[in-house]
């Protein structure tokens, strides 16, 4: 069992989404429902929390600065100025925006499912800077934790009622040949966030689970990290050196009595990760 440490003691009702800002040297987090945008800076301990326009589902760095936002209604830009704008708009009744990556060649992968989890309710979708939207995959439940190997030419998908973090052939034309890296067995909880690591291992947060697991590029099991509180949401390296992994907790469902359930958890050194491409738009 690894030690993990507390980063920042909070009551979000859904954590999520946490990703490294190298240019801010801050560490970016969600609460989805409770539509908060948080930064926690390790160096000094700073936080900062904001309102969102909506229920949020993602929150990237872009390439000049400022978020690119996964929102309810679609995908917006924050520019360093807080000024907001609308990228792609597209309300879609009892629809929300879930998590998203941005891929190597800087395009957003953007996930969205509906709020009682119809089976084939959401999509996860391309978007580019000039707003081009393209359906990658249409018909899916709950679209979450999405990554890409070190040389990119292999990308990583959870759709969470599945029990299964998918693996696909990736390049520029997009993705093929969906197969099944890890399956997780019942009574371990359901695969919710995930981030690649510098060897291209692959570590899943498991909702239900109270645990990160890491998976090699060849699907077996190498490492869990257990964790105090059972509903883990997602988890990116962040730091100076990418080595800290932070993961973020909900505590929606849970009874107040959980003291660390919406709390930000980070493990020190748990491994090395991966420098995370920005937005580019």
């Amino acid at each position: 069992m690894t030690a993990y440490e507390v980063a920042v003691r909070a009551e979000a009702t859904l954590g999520e989404g946490p990703t490294w800002d190298p240019a801010t040297g801050r560490l970016v987090w969600l609460d989805v429902l409770g539509a908060r945008l948080h930064t926690y800076d390790p160096s000094s301990g700073r936080r900062t929390i904001r309102t969102a326009p909506q229920h949020i589902g993602a929150a990237k760095p872009r390439a000049g600065g400022g978020l690119v936002l996964n929102l309810r209604d679609g995908v917006g830009l924050l520019d360093p100025d807080d000024t907001f704008r609308w990228l792609h708009h597209e309300p879609v009744a009892g629809r929300r925006a879930n998590d998203a990556a941005v891929a190597p060649d800087g395009s957003l992968w953007a996930g969205t499912m509906r709020y009682d989890e119809a089976p084939g309710g959401g999509t996860l979708s391309r978007l580019t800077g000039d707003g081009s939207v393209r359906t990658v995959l249409p018909d899916v439940t709950v679209s979450n934790g999405t990554g890409w190997s070190p040389d990119g030419r292999l990308m990583y998908y959870v759709d969470s009622p599945t029990r299964r973090v998918d693996v696909f052939d990736h390049d520029e034309d997009g993705i093929r040949g969906r197969r099944t890296l890890a399956e997780i067995e019942e009574g371990a909880g359901f695969p919710d966030g995930l981030t690649v690591d510098a060897e291209g291992c692959v570590w899943v947060a498991l909702w239900d689970g109270g645990a990160v697991r890491r998976y090699t590029p060849a699907g077996e099991l190498d490492r869990v990290i257990t964790l105090p509180t059972p509903r883990t949401t997602a988890c990116a390296f962040g730091g100076t050196g990418l080595t800290d992994l932070y993961v973020t907790t909900a505590r929606t469902g849970l009874p107040s009595s959980d003291p660390l359930s919406g709390s930000l958890l980070v493990v020190p050194d748990a491994g090395k990760g991966l420098p995370q491409p920005p937005f580019e738009g």
